[in-house]
């Protein structure tokens, strides 16, 4: 077993295919301790390489993971951004292979300042303290890429009770630590005193998380509402064809027309696919309908607003009719899909750098919440549900959670299902209902603890109708967010540090 992770490719094949096992623990799959298992045959992987040779074999682990969980990638740059298939391949290895760096930076780290391998204790501490600082700054480095993180697959797990205490991070934290004291369960073996700490270490996580599990940290504010959400179905190709814009709208009013009363009515992402003060009309007919229907009508359109220096911008945004009111413009846009950077040099190079409505500009972080039958509602645009600690932000002043997106540019992959999977953590972390809106699946509704309550089809047109409960009170996470996990892993880091110095210095006098 040493021979398979000393320096050289059988190493670094194992840690390629740890890497994709991470995806199969994922959604839609959900074989939960194959995370456990890829995270202890990564670190177990590291061993006593060099620096330079820990950060291949952690850009081998990275590769593994982002070829086999953003797969979709290549859907939306050939299918949907027109790029040939040579060309949709190069593009989606370039980046695969750069999201593979996070990786091979945490590898190097580790190898330089934080490995002991004589305290195998102390060494697992500092392996989690690690393993969630890179997923954080993965979520925070150039706007963030917060996907795949290994905490999601515990939704489902033991783990889940973990998360309304610390988030998604904490579940990630947790698992690693565990997976680095099983590796290092061999070294502990004849240290009784660090064997005993570390087995109260290995289980406590898992006890805790298992009795929380279900525990309800938030409780009811008024009566439950009554919901419809609709999934117009409409494809990715006529979505902003000009040809197609009435068709679309007469759409959603007509499907509209045909639902039976409900409290709240919402409409996907960019439902109304053309700016706001050009549907004035439409919007129009549509605010009596809901105001006649005492319903608060909910729907995705862009917004164009002067900007602080009175220069008109593009939004993509959602706006609230009827029995409710406010406009929420979208803070955290993808990259080449809402905004393109480096335009001046990229636009016109490709079709992909030129996809529609690739020129908005980010909303306000001061922005009010959207209001809906006398409730605040913390409102996510697609990506935005995917950042922990942005949505945690929003929820904590919301008694309701809504997320609207349009998952057609991922086709029949699997990232819509991941995509689901995330939206169903910020409610467990958030202990709040979420209302998720979309144009071709999934369309969802999601209770506190984060099981789906209420679901249509993927791919089909349809109605989904259910109820969902407004919730007062914050669960331990809106309250603290992370700040606790920040301060516990920056202590572990900084003692890691200070104690490899010290066994340096111990060795080279």
């Amino acid at each position: 077993m040493n021979r398979l992770f000393r320096p050289g490719w059988p190493g670094h094949l194992i840690a390629l295919l740890a890497g994709a096992l991470t995806t199969l623990a994922l959604a839609p799959y959900g074989i939960w301790p194959l995370a456990l298992l890829s995270i202890a045959l990564f670190y177990r992987g590291l061993g006593e390489l060099t620096p330079r040779q820990a950060a291949w074999r952690g850009w081998c682990y990275g590769f593994g993971l982002f070829a086999s969980g953003t797969s979709w990638v290549y859907v939306s740059i050939h299918d949907y951004g027109a790029a040939s298939p040579p060309l949709a391949a190069f593009l989606t290895l370039g980046f695969v292979a750069g999201l593979g760096l996070f990786f091979a930076l945490a590898a190097w780290l580790w190898a330089v300042w934080l490995r002991r391998r004589q305290a195998p204790l102390g060494d697992a501490l500092a392996f989690a303290a690690l393993w969630t600082a890179q997923e954080a700054f993965r979520g925070w480095f150039l706007t963030g890429f917060p996907w795949l993180y290994a905490g999601y697959s515990q939704l489902d797990g033991p783990l889940a009770g973990l998360a309304p205490l610390g988030g998604v991070w904490l579940l990630s934290f947790s698992l690693a630590l565990s997976a680095a004291l099983l590796a290092n369960l061999p070294r502990l073996y004849r240290r009784k005193q660090a064997l005993a700490a570390a087995v109260v270490l290995l289980f406590a996580p898992w006890l805790i998380g298992a009795a929380l599990k279900g525990h309800a940290w938030t409780q009811p504010a008024g009566q439950p509402l009554s919901v419809a959400a609709l999934q117009g179905n409409v494809g990715q190709n006529m979505k902003w064809d000009p040809a197609q814009l009435n068709a679309q709208l007469a759409l959603y009013r007509d499907m509209s027309f045909s639902t039976r009363p409900t409290d709240l009515l919402v409409w996907p992402e960019t439902a109304v696919p053309v700016l706001k003060e050009q549907a004035i009309g439409y919007l129009g007919v549509m605010d009596r309908f809901a105001s006649d229907r005492n319903s608060a009508l909910i729907t995705g359109v862009p917004i164009r607003q002067a900007n602080e220096r009175g220069e008109p911008r593009y939004y993509n945004g959602v706006s609230v009719l009827g029995q409710g009111s406010g406009d929420y413009l979208k803070q955290k846009l993808v990259p080449f899909g809402e905004y393109v950077p480096l335009q001046e040099v990229l636009r016109g190079l490709i079709a992909f750098f030129d996809l529609p409505m690739s020129d908005f500009a980010r909303g306000s972080a001061e922005q009010p919440l959207l209001e809906a039958k006398g409730y605040r509602i913390a409102t996510y645009i697609c990506y935005e549900v995917v950042y922990p600690e942005f949505a945690a932000g929003l929820a904590a002043q919301s008694e309701l959670l809504l997320t609207v997106s349009n998952d057609t540019w991922f086709g029949t992959s699997i990232g819509p299902l991941q995509h689901l999977q995330m939206a169903q953590m910020r409610a467990l972390e958030a202990g709040r209902w979420m209302i998720r809106a979309t144009n071709n699946g999934m369309t969802v509704l999601i209770d506190p603890f984060g099981r789906i309550s209420e679901q249509l089809p993927q791919f089909e047109q349809g109605i989904l109708y259910g109820e969902v409960q407004p919730m007062q009170q914050l669960t331990p996470y809106l309250r603290w967010r992370s700040w606790p996990l920040i301060a516990t892993g920056t202590l572990l880091l900084g003692w890691a540090l200070v104690r490899r110095r010290k066994d340096q210095l111990q060795h080279n006098p």
